[in-house]
């Protein structure tokens, strides 16, 4: 994401210390300043002990998998923290700063059919010795979508069962990314961010506009086959010289969260901004999000003039007045509380919590006031059980911190 200074290194993101004035290009299906009524929610502490959690998910009703960056999924039972690791990455993986961190163990999800087939999918950060043509010097890492299958009657997953689905090099250690979730198609969704640095400085387009690589994409596949993958017919760039065929959607800098709302089936996508704007995307088939182009609704290569034709625009933006890193969640389909009923739930870095609500053709940004926040967090991630409940994970730190750290926890949003 991003770091501000002299303040201190604001978590997944680097930014220069100096705000760009960018030109605004108001759109029709963006809501610049509304401001519905704040919902006031509580928070309870599920569990705390962890080390940098990035990641959470509810295999069977009563378990719960949270990722650690640091390389380990660890289970909890009925609310509880165990000693049990499902699954430990950590020998298969690059070396985890303690103090300023993005790579390492990022994500998880479930396969549609866990329940009876046991697979799921991480996405981590490993070492690599390939040299980055575009400077003759060694990519800093690659990120890896991988497949593993939990050992039978068992909560541990089978260390061996490794299938690799993908994998990008990477020439800097920020904008990995890291989003995986299936759609409603049954087909694979994965974000890659555009390479990392500041300003996509990567060719003379940026990689966010350049086809002929995932980097600064979405993409789209079916891991329901023997071989790592193949690319669904209906992709809508296959067989276009010079583009990926597994791209769906292009023009991110680094979508670093994406989520589907049951009901509608829509995929949401929490994309993190460079020196000014934070954006939250619906995600469409072939669409450019316009990433080096814009940030937001905002020029930004070039600083003025820039064209918009074609783009598509986010449903809300903030000014980095507001936060300076969003973390995106999920559409709220639980029972408990209501207030927040089929609305988008995502939150900041640096804590601020808010909701979009659809009216007619725009959404709508009002505030969430927790109760019982936890002092001094960080949201680095959300989580959504199978009743459709939320939670938010934070740490202290900006990545794992001191070896041995635990300052990361869980937190459950319950009626107020």
């Amino acid at each position: 994401m991003k770091k501000v200074t002299p303040v201190k290194t604001i978590y997944y993101a680097s930014i220069s210390s100096l705000l760009v004035l960018a030109t605004v290009f108001t759109l029709p299906s963006f809501t610049k300043n509304s401001d519905p009524a704040t919902i006031t929610v509580k928070s309870e502490k599920v569990t705390d002990g962890l080390q940098a959690p990035t990641a959470l998910i509810f295999p069977e009703n009563g378990k719960a998998w949270v990722t650690e960056q640091t390389g380990k999924i660890r289970l909890l039972k009925n609310g509880k923290l165990t000693d049990v690791v499902v699954l430990d990455l950590k020998s298969k993986m690059i070396k985890v700063n303690t103090g300023y961190e993005e790579r390492g163990l990022l994500n998880v999800v479930l396969h549609p059919k866990f329940s009876s087939n046991g697979k799921f999918y991480v996405f981590y950060s490993r070492p690599t010795t390939t040299q980055n043509p575009a400077n003759n010097r060694k990519f800093d890492h690659t990120d890896v979508v991988a497949e593993y299958k939990m050992l039978p009657n068992s909560d541990q997953a089978d260390p061996n069962s490794e299938r690799i689905i993908l994998t990008q090099n990477k020439p800097d250690g920020n904008h990995n990314g890291s989003g995986i979730v299936f759609g409603a198609d049954g087909y694979l969704y994965v974000t890659f961010g555009d390479g990392g640095g500041q300003h996509d400085q990567h060719g003379p387009i940026g990689n966010g506009q350049n086809m002929d690589t995932w980097l600064g994409k979405v993409l789209r596949i079916n891991v329901n086959v023997d071989s790592t993958y193949s690319v669904p017919k209906d992709n809508p760039f296959v067989g276009k010289a010079g583009y990926k065929p597994e791209i769906w959607a292009y023009g991110f800098r680094n979508p670093y969260r994406i989520s589907i709302d049951k009901v509608s089936k829509k995929l949401f996508i929490g994309e993190v901004g460079q020196d000014t704007w934070e954006e939250v995307d619906i995600l469409e088939k072939g669409a450019n999000y316009g990433w080096r182009l814009v940030e937001g609704n905002h020029c930004h290569n070039p600083a003025q003039g820039c064209d918009f034709t074609g783009l598509t625009p986010p449903i809300t933006e903030y000014n980095h007045r507001e936060g300076v890193s969003v973390i995106g969640g999920y559409v709220y389909n639980g029972q408990q509380v209501t207030s927040l009923k089929s609305k988008y739930i995502f939150g900041d870095w640096t804590g601020p919590i808010w909701y979009l609500q659809k009216s007619g053709n725009t959404w709508l940004r009002g505030k969430i006031t927790i109760q019982n926040y936890p002092e001094n967090a960080k949201i680095t991630g959300w989580g959504e059980d199978q009743s459709g409940e939320l939670y938010f994970l934070t740490n202290t730190d900006t990545g794992p911190g001191p070896v041995g750290a635990t300052t990361g926890s869980i937190y459950k949003i319950i009626k107020n």
